[in-house]
């Protein structure tokens, strides 16, 4: 059972969410996997929370920077400050808890590796429109020596860029895209909007001009090969619905996943009840489809003013996620099937 220490969530200028980051000691002495994990969010305003693995070759480092004693500030993802590139690919996602999501169990016979040593990067998103209190969080790992029957976990991140105009009849100075853009340069930097034109680029879109709408999609391809076994969607407040399909437009097109009703205080992560045979390259598209009127129905989108959204940290900008994690082979709970 892991505490983080008491913080009080605080927004830059302008901005009305906080990222925040601590690193957690697990005290893996012998190499283990992860089975399952608990978040236990301390307020209200814990927008979603997200583990990363710290590999003991920057624990060294994260005590340095002091980092154990009172966090830091980290918007996008969960890596050390100031840390180089060949870092942030070390800092891997272990797992993710959202509003209603509850504990996240790995399917039976899975697991992600933990070498001994490594330690725990937290990633809380706080909403400040929702509340602004001192919390204390706390997550419950479930480990296993790396010697039991458990077949590693592969995690990837796949990401499409929301462009979701103000809905008919709403308007604003803020309903202009690059306007909006702008204002979310202000509240979280210049690398929020470089952000957005990276995730326009990768989904082969113009990152001035992209196409707009209620629904977004991309399409990427499968990093690895193995089965695929658990899936999660995440979008923010104006999400209803979410798709992930591999082969996508071919005879071989395979719906992984289908979430006609999502909401987003009631998040959850799926384990396939049949796993899904991928092999690296493969292509997957994911889809996500919004209601923008929601950002006048709802008491918390109500507080700000109307704007064209894009991706953003922000609870009131939007994202479009889908986390795949993938087996070396097919897990013995399934072998039958």
């Amino acid at each position: 059972w892991l505490k983080s220490a008491k913080y009080t969530p605080k927004a830059p200028a302008g901005a009305t969410d906080d990222y925040h980051c601590t690193v957690l000691d697990p005290h893996v002495n012998h190499n283990s996997y992860i089975l399952s994990s608990q978040f236990f969010p301390g307020s209200v305003e814990d927008h979603h929370a997200a583990l990363f693995l710290l590999p003991k070759s920057l624990v060294a480092q994260a005590k340095r920077d002091e980092v154990f004693k009172n966090g830091w500030t980290c918007f996008g993802e969960g890596t050390l400050p100031n840390a180089p590139l060949s870092d942030f690919a070390q800092t891997s996602l272990l797992s993710n808890w959202s509003p209603g999501s509850g504990p996240v169990r790995f399917p039976m016979g899975t697991g992600f590796e933990i070498p001994a040593g490594s330690m725990v990067i937290m990633q809380v998103h706080y909403n400040l429109l929702v509340g602004d209190k001192p919390v204390n969080n706390s997550l419950v790992l479930h480990t296993v020596p790396l010697s039991a029957p458990v077949l590693p976990l592969h995690v990837q991140s796949f990401q499409a860029a929301p462009d979701i105009p103000c809905p008919v009849g709403v308007t604003g100075p803020l309903c202009d895209r690059a306007a909006s853009l702008a204002n979310q340069g202000q509240r979280f930097g210049t690398n929020a909007v470089l952000t957005v034109d990276g995730i326009e680029a990768l989904c082969g879109r113009s990152s001035s001009d992209p196409p707009v709408g209620n629904s977004t999609s991309c399409k990427s391809q499968m990093s690895t090969s193995g089965y695929l076994v658990r899936v999660a969607p995440h979008m923010h407040l104006l999400g209803v619905g979410f798709t992930m399909v591999l082969n996508p437009g071919t005879s071989e097109a395979k719906t992984v996943l289908s979430v006609p009703h999502y909401d987003f205080h009631h998040q959850k992560s799926y384990n396939l009840a049949r796993p899904i045979k991928v092999t690296a390259g493969e292509p997957v598209q994911i889809t996500c489809d919004y209601d923008p009127t929601l950002a006048q129905e709802l008491p918390v989108l109500r507080k700000v003013a109307p704007h064209f959204v894009t991706w953003g940290d922000g609870s009131t900008d939007e994202m479009c996620v889908g986390v795949s994690w993938t087996s070396t082979s097919m897990p013995k709970s399934h072998a039958s099937l």
